[in-house]
């Protein structure tokens, strides 16, 4: 842990200059004692420290002192910090930013300028301090191969308690997933962080069960054949833009103004098809259009009940 917060140490010295022992304090959860006997540490091991004392003083490496920059590439340097920098959009990761840390650090300005040419977030929009916290406490707990109990929702609003073999942490699309070994289910599943509640990690140990990634196991689970539905859709003009964002433009014909596409049939499609209002409208298959003409209608006479309750 010490040797670790050294070579931290180091690398944050030679990316900003200059730093207080007690930002360095804060920066490592230690006192400023323990900060100013590693500097003592590194100075017997030869790192070339000084301290200077007064107003604008604080703890510094000799100048000229540089680590070798050869190990990787500026393009695989950049391309590395931005993983680490979108990875930490959505969890907390005391290596991960040390790592980028020490990146930036053997970075030179026109690596760091490139660095900010490309920012993926992957956190949901609005406040996410809930998602963060299950996306960490999910990292932890595969790492650790602890089980995690929660309360899961169906689509149905059916809830259940779970206890799961966390294997791997899912983005989606735009949603994020756990695919783990359910013990309720005696089988893999995939589940929702959004349906995910009451999270917890427990003490209970399993071992990891061998899995094929590069199969994309959650794709069978989701696209099975018998699901799968032919959609014909026409829609306006007007939203051919948000058509091709929620479609894919591959699957739009402008010339008619139809989308023709096959996608799994569930709750959730249904939702996504009426969430488009009247700017679209589903032509084949006709069960799709009666399931989304009864729903309409029911949302017609909810809003006619007089009570506003």
């Amino acid at each position: 842990m010490k040797l670790e917060r050294l070579l931290t140490m180091i690398m944050i010295l030679i990316n900003r200059k200059k730093v207080t022992a007690q930002e360095l304090a804060e920066v490592f959860n230690v006192s400023v004692r323990t900060i100013y006997r590693d500097i003592e540490t590194l100075s017997c091991a030869g790192v070339p420290v000084i301290s200077q004392q007064g107003v604008h003083g604080g703890i510094s490496l000799i100048d000229g002192y540089r680590v070798d920059k050869q190990i990787l590439t500026k393009d695989e340097l950049t391309s590395l910090t931005i993983a680490i920098k979108s990875a930490l959009t959505t969890y907390e990761d005391s290596h991960a930013e040390a790592v980028l840390e020490k990146l930036t650090s053997i970075a030179d300005d026109h690596v760091k300028q490139s660095m900010d040419h490309l920012f993926i977030d992957l956190s949901p929009w609005g406040p996410n301090i809930l998602f963060k916290e299950h996306i960490t406490i999910l990292k932890s707990a595969i790492e650790n191969r602890h089980c995690v109990s929660f309360t899961y929702s169906t689509t149905h609003g059916e809830l259940t308690r779970r206890v799961v073999e966390p294997h791997t942490l899912v983005q989606k699309g735009k949603t994020w997933y756990l695919y783990g070994y359910c013990t309720l289910r005696m089988d893999f599943r995939l589940f929702k962080l959004a349906r995910i509640k009451n999270l917890m990690q427990e003490d209970l140990h399993y071992e990891r069960r061998e899995i094929n990634l590069s199969e994309l196991p959650w794709g069978k689970e989701w696209y099975q054949p018998e699901n799968v539905v032919d959609l014909v859709i026409s829609f306006d003009m007007a939203v051919t833009t948000l058509v091709e964002e929620s479609f894919g433009v591959e699957f739009v014909d402008h010339k008619q103004a139809k989308i023709n596409i096959s996608i799994p049939e569930d709750e959730w499609l249904y939702g996504f098809l009426l969430s488009f209002g009247n700017r679209i409208k589903v032509i084949e298959p006709p069960h799709i259009r009666d399931i989304l003409q009864k729903r309409a209608q029911e949302i017609v006479q909810l809003y006619k009940n007089p009570d506003n309750s």
